[in-house]
């Protein structure tokens, strides 16, 4: 059971402590979708100045909107296009400090001014993409990266 508990510490040991926390939802439960929708609850209810984060699911062609937070968004994204696309393609993080200056940026929502996206491997293939959208330009920083790359780390065992 999930236990709304206040984040202390240094902003890793915070980290670690969200971490444990999705190692406990995760535990023993088989179902993908869930997984993914426990984890973006998650992360919604930890990371601060965010307005969307959830995951799109590759189904062999393209990504595929699957469990999230947030407004209503965009439903199928095409490989290499926009930075969901493009994270997806190259099997490797982006993060964008202004997704405007992105080239060929998709705006599902246009309060989204930065942006991260981490690919989901599973059994060394693409899955699909953790997505997080924040208003803020530069809201994502190497921290957040390292912690968003362990967490899907931990995600992958439970897919």
């Amino acid at each position: 059971m999930f236990q709304n508990i206040p984040y202390e510490g240094t902003r890793n040991e915070q980290f670690a402590q969200v971490l444990n926390q999705l190692k406990a939802l995760i535990h023993d439960e088989p179902n993908a979708v869930a997984n993914l929708a426990n984890a973006s609850s998650l992360l919604n209810h930890f990371l601060k100045d965010i307005n969307w984060v959830g995951f799109y699911l590759y189904d062999g062609k393209e990504l595929v909107l699957g469990p999230f937070q947030g407004l209503p968004a965009c439903i199928r994204i095409p490989l290499n296009r926009g930075v969901c696309g493009t994270a997806a393609a190259e099997l490797k993080t982006l993060v964008v400090e202004d997704v405007h200056a992105f080239p060929g940026h998709i705006a599902c929502d246009a309060a989204s001014n930065s942006e991260i996206v981490v690919p989901v491997i599973k059994d060394g293939q693409l899955y699909g993409v953790l997505d997080i959208d924040s208003p803020l330009v530069n809201r994502f920083d190497q921290e957040d990266r390292e912690f968003l790359e362990q967490f899907v780390q931990i995600l992958e065992g439970q897919l």
